[in-house]
């Protein structure tokens, strides 16, 4: 009996995907554990494993084809004693199957893993009648941003146009135009197709915005005595660098655990209240954002947390982070103060209630006991999905998360 292989589902949010690259042709073997392609998402590149062992018999997505729907048959195996007579009734059969639907997982020949980006091999013909090597992703993009794919380097095997070079190129500064002003009065622009993960940000901010009702709460953390714990920590040993986002991951969870009202999420069944604190940190990358995930960061130290953070961190910039590493946690911190930014409100992580935005340390005057001095100041606002946290408890989230930061040898108790 044939084996179909379906587009698998990577992440919980996954609908569809492009098929980067085949690594295995029609009429090779495969046996259970080989990968035989590689899927991008709109977070990272997963490399697709056999499941079960038999030979290729009609591959029906070609590699380079974006949107394929999760669930939709990528290709058909042939079980050992079966021959070409039975890939018609099969090809047939998904020929006239439903459109897949995302919301039912089905069987499949394959699973995932993570692994570094790459672009599928193909031969354009060029308009002179030459020839020259472009992945189709890379014809496709090139088409889009309105770039000559003859005036391009290759830096793929053999010389061959990938998606890095396409990029490499729309990013340089256009010598002449791109494009006229649309209307009257409209600085000429060049247009830069929107990436996948760009259009996943811009689909899932603006579900954020328009149905959470936010409010937003600020307070101020003295943090002198957590950065004097830190250098004396960071002195102790050449093996690990904590830094303050380290500190302040360990004292989000430690306060989520203390108020565990805060460590929520709304769901149309009913308020989900988590018993780990999960803590989803915000990390910028070519193109957009990713939150990786310390998972019960409540549990573990600071040493721990830091080389975590570190291995996340790389790959999440690499895109070899796989699905479970940046999907599903409780509560989510951006920290922007290594840019100087001294306060700021950030748009809440759905489906989770609260996000942490995290400014810049800085001396600022303060009055203590009715005398004036300086402190390092560090402003933290949160954000708060109104639906399942409410102002009191929020307040109270904060209050323990300024008690924790402000005295950090607490967190010895």
């Amino acid at each position: 009996m044939t084996i179909e292989i379906l587009m698998p589902a990577l992440s919980p949010t996954m609908t569809e995907g492009t098929l980067a690259k085949w690594h295995k042709a029609e009429g090779d073997e495969v046996a259970p554990g080989d990968v035989i392609a590689e899927i991008e998402t709109d977070k990272a590149t997963m490399e697709v494993e056999a499941v079960d062992g038999g030979r290729v018999g009609r591959i029906l997505v070609a590699e380079g084809t974006d949107e394929v729907k999760v669930n939709q048959i990528l290709a058909v195996l042939l079980e050992d004693g079966e021959d070409a007579s039975a890939l018609e009734s099969a090809v047939a059969d998904a020929a006239n199957a439903p459109a897949p639907n995302a919301e039912t997982p089905a069987p499949t020949a394959a699973k995932t893993a993570p692994a570094a980006a790459t672009e599928p091999a193909k031969v354009a013909p060029q308009r002179d009648g030459t020839r020259i090597f472009a992945s189709p992703l890379a014809r496709r993009l090139a088409a889009n941003a309105g770039l000559d794919l003859g005036s391009l380097r290759g830096s793929g095997p053999r010389g061959r146009i990938v998606k890095a070079d396409v990029e490499a190129a729309a990013a340089l500064p256009a010598t002449t135009p791109t494009a006229q002003p649309s209307t009257p009065g409209e600085a000429e622009f060049e247009l830069i197709p929107h990436t996948a993960m760009r259009r996943a940000i811009a689909r899932r901010l603006t579900q954020s915005k328009q149905t959470i009702p936010h409010f937003y709460l600020t307070i101020d953390c003295q943090i002198d005595q957590l950065l004097e714990i830190r250098r004396e920590l960071n002195g102790r040993s050449d093996e690990y660098k904590i830094s303050v986002n380290d500190m302040v991951i360990k004292m989000c969870a430690q306060a989520l655990i203390e108020v565990p009202a805060a460590n929520a999420a709304w769901s149309e069944e009913g308020a989900k209240f988590f018993n780990s604190a999960d803590i989803a940190v915000a990390v910028a990358v070519p193109g957009g954002l990713i939150t990786p995930i310390i998972r019960g960061a409540e549990a573990k130290g600071l040493r721990a947390i830091s080389n975590e953070m570190k291995d996340l961190v790389g790959r999440a910039r690499e895109g070899k982070l796989a699905p479970e590493e940046y999907t599903g946690g409780t509560f989510s911190v951006s920290n922007l103060g290594m840019y100087g930014i001294r306060e700021f409100a950030a748009v809440i992580n759905p489906p989770q209630a609260c996000i942490l935005a995290v400014g810049a340390g800085s001396q600022r005057p303060v009055v203590t006991d009715g005398a004036l001095g300086v402190a390092t100041v560090m402003t933290c606002t949160l954000s708060v999905d109104h639906r399942v946290v409410d102002g009191a408890v929020g307040a109270e989230y904060l209050a323990a998360l300024k008690s924790l930061i402000e005295s950090p040898l607490s967190l010895m108790l």
